[in-house]
This record gives structure tokens, C-alpha cells and sequence, in this order.
């Protein structure tokens, strides 16, 4: 854990420097954790946003990446941002009140393909509503890791009059202008009638006992080459997978002289080959 330095600048900018497939971001988050245990948020579909705009309309999905789609969502800036927050992973300053929260995710660009060194600046209100203007509690910024991935600890923020409960941040690739916006909490009362909430900026939430763990990731507009998943210029090697069929959990294939088994639902597609997409195929 970083330790708080309250002199630290935040180097805001940069120098320069059938069951549905499965989208080509959660195909690349579990090829970024080869050889790691996969989060439970990388095995399955995109993930539907889990409440729903005033007058009961359904939401729209959680942005993905993937060439010619939608960046995140920006949000206005509002009135508590401070620069020079501290550079640190935890916002935990002296076991403050609050139920424990741990937020995780990516960072990409519009390509599916991880940016690695990105900014993240969050901030937030207390358990009970307030921000500290005066100092940095639940302030703080950190950088993606070399697959582009992030965490944070902190609390569930507490309520203030006319908004829902939400977490600021801005987001910055290297070089790049910077994202600012917010992300929320499903079934959250309040989502239906604050005139800022988006759904689209839902954290996926779940309860590990006391903790609770949200996940989100952020498609930044970001231009990069096509990622690994594009149709192949070869052909592939010799066996019984085939692109369009559909496998279920269980089922086996050959592909190259391997045999592999299924992990997860999909229907398979140019570049999702078995050995390039562990988070679909075992090796047997």
C-alpha cells in the first residue's frame, strides 16, 4: 500500500510519452490474468447495469470496448475537487467509520487493449455526506499496473441532500486528455431521481461478508491498434473447433494437437481460438 505524501503533485497532465459471447474486454481481462486465479466479474457476459432509470425504463448496458464503440461517459467535475491528492491505493486514513469497500477494475482504449500508467484521481464524501476541503480524506490518485488494472480502498460514501451515492474520479491515459466522471451504486433509491445519475456508470456490486467489492472499467477514447481478438491472417491449425459453433460449459474440442475443455458458454469467433482465451478453454 502506498503510503499517504501530502506533497506529492498529482502530474495532471502527462508528458507525452445460445448463450451470448462473450464481449472482446472480458475475453482480454482474463488473458491479462494468465496463470492468475479469474475474477469472478471476468467469467460471463457484459453485465447488464442492476437498477433502472425513472419510469421503470431497462438500462442501458455497462460500456465495453471494442472498435467504433462509446467511451465512458463523462460527468461534471462539481465543487469538491482538489489537485495534489496524495499518491495511494487505500483512502483507510486511521480506520475511519464506514463500511469497507474495495473497488477494481481496467482501464482501456478503444481498441479492448489495456492502458498501462493511467491516472486515476478519487475522491469522495465520508459516511456521513461531508468532504474534507481542508485536507485529504478519501482523497487520493494512483496508476494502472502494466496490464491496466487498478484498486482501491475505501468506504461506501455516505448521502448528501439532492445526490445518490456516488464516487468521483478523472481518468488519464499518458499524453491524453482527461475523463471525468462518477461512478454509482446499483439499487441505490436515490439513482431515479438525481438528475445526474447514469446508468451506463453502474458499478457492478457484490457482498464478501463485511467488505463489499465493486467493479468497473473504463473505455477511454483512446485511440490503438486492433487487439488480438481481429480475424487471424493464417489459418489456424488442424482439429475439431470451428468459428461460429456453439460451445457449452463441459464440452471438448482438439485445435493444433491439444485437446481442450470448455469453461463458459460462448459462441466461438475469428481469434478466440482455445489457446488464446483461457478464460474459455482449459487445456485438458
Amino acid at each position: 500500500m502506498d503510503q499517504p505524501d501530502r506533497t506529492e503533485q498529482t502530474p495532471t497532465p502527462f508528458p507525452p510519452a445460445a448463450p451470448r459471447s462473450p464481449s472482446r474486454k472480458t475475453v482480454l481481462k482474463a488473458a491479462l490474468a494468465v496463470g492468475v486465479a479469474l475474477p469472478s466479474a471476468l467469467v460471463g457476459v457484459p453485465a447488464l447495469a442492476r437498477t433502472t432509470r425513472g419510469g421503470g425504463a431497462p438500462p442501458e448496458l455497462t460500456p465495453t470496448c471494442d472498435d467504433g464503440d462509446d467511451p465512458t461517459p463523462q460527468q461534471t467535475e462539481g465543487p469538491y475537487f482538489k489537485p495534489n491528492s496524495p499518491l495511494r491505493t487505500s483512502l483507510l486514513d486511521g480506520n475511519p467509520p464506514g463500511t469497507r469497500l474495495t473497488v477494481t477494475g481496467y482501464v482501456f482504449g478503444l481498441a479492448c487493449r489495456p492502458i498501462a500508467n493511467a491516472l486515476l484521481d478519487f475522491w469522495q464524501a465520508d459516511v456521513n455526506g461531508a468532504y474534507d476541503n481542508t485536507g485529504f480524506r478519501f482523497r487520493g490518485h494512483q496508476f494502472t499496473n502494466a496490464q491496466g488494472a487498478f484498486t482501491l480502498s475505501t468506504i461506501v460514501p455516505g448521502l448528501y441532500p439532492g445526490r445518490t451515492r456516488h464516487i468521483h474520479v478523472k481518468v488519464q491515459a499518458p499524453g491524453r486528455p482527461v475523463l471525468t466522471t462518477q461512478l454509482y451504486f446499483p439499487n441505490e433509491p436515490r439513482n431515479n431521481t438525481d438528475s445526474i445519475f447514469d446508468a451506463r456508470l453502474l458499478m457492478t456490486m457484490r457482498d464478501n461478508g463485511p467488505v463489499r467489492e465493486g467493479s468497473y472499467d473504463f473505455v477511454l477514447n483512446v485511440p490503438q491498434t486492433p487487439g488480438p481478438t481481429d480475424p487471424p491472417t493464417t489459418p489456424p491449425p488442424s482439429g475439431s473447433w470451428r468459428t461460429g459453433a456453439s460451445y457449452r460449459a463441459g464440452d471438448r474440442v482438439t485445435y493444433g494437437g491439444r485437446s481442450y475443455t470448455c469453461l463458459q458458454a460462448h459462441t466461438a469467433g475469428p481469434g478466440w481460438e482455445p489457446p488464446n482465451v483461457p478464460a474459455l478453454w482449459r487445456a485438458a
